[in-house]
């Protein structure tokens, strides 16, 4: 397996933090080496935050990157900060509900995903980053749902356990709009 960079960034409240732990959670539950390490703006909610995960086979050196290999996009600014440190040959996940401008970048493979869409087909807008999840797990193979749903079992109880069905419709929903 190669290593997973990635770096995950978007808008305060997007669900960015939350979409990093369940990678690095649900890369535990696969067996696989994993930190998280959350970096948030100064404004907190509706200021930028980004997350770095880092997943691998072997014992992870440093839960920092200056060049990942794979990049989650949430919104413009993100795209504007990150698309540049990405390793040639990496793989980008643009979230178009909210990001309509083009990467510059020719050497990285670039999926994007209507998340806001695919979550108001699902009937709740909060779900948007567990779509860009899906997406990201059917691209890069990072983690597997198995191990997401038991992510979402570890991370969402008590009242917030009624939404784990709900994060896995997203998470599907996501991954076959990329297989697609």
């Amino acid at each position: 397996m190669k290593e997973h960079l990635l770096v995950a960034a978007g808008f305060g409240g997007q669900g960015v933090m939350l979409l990093g732990q369940v990678i690095a959670t649900a890369g535990m539950f696969d067996g696989k080496y994993t930190t998280w390490l959350p970096s948030y703006g100064p404004e907190m909610r509706g200021g930028t935050a980004n997350c770095t995960v880092v997943i691998n086979d072997e014992p992870i050196g440093s839960p920092i990157t200056e060049s990942p290999n794979e990049l989650i996009v949430m919104n413009i600014p993100s795209l504007i900060k990150f698309e540049k440190q990405i390793q040639p040959g990496g793989v980008m996940i643009i979230n178009t509900s909210v990001v309509d401008r083009e990467s510059t970048r020719k050497d990285i493979e670039i999926v994007k995903i209507d998340a806001g869409a695919v979550a108001e087909r699902l009937g709740n807008m909060k779900v948007a980053n567990m779509v860009v999840l899906g997406a990201y797990i059917a691209k890069t193979g990072s983690v597997t749902l198995e191990g997401v749903r038991k992510a979402f079992e570890k991370k969402l109880t008590g009242e917030k356990a009624t939404l784990i069905e709900l994060n896995i419709q997203a998470v599907k929903a996501g991954m076959e709009a990329v297989e697609q």
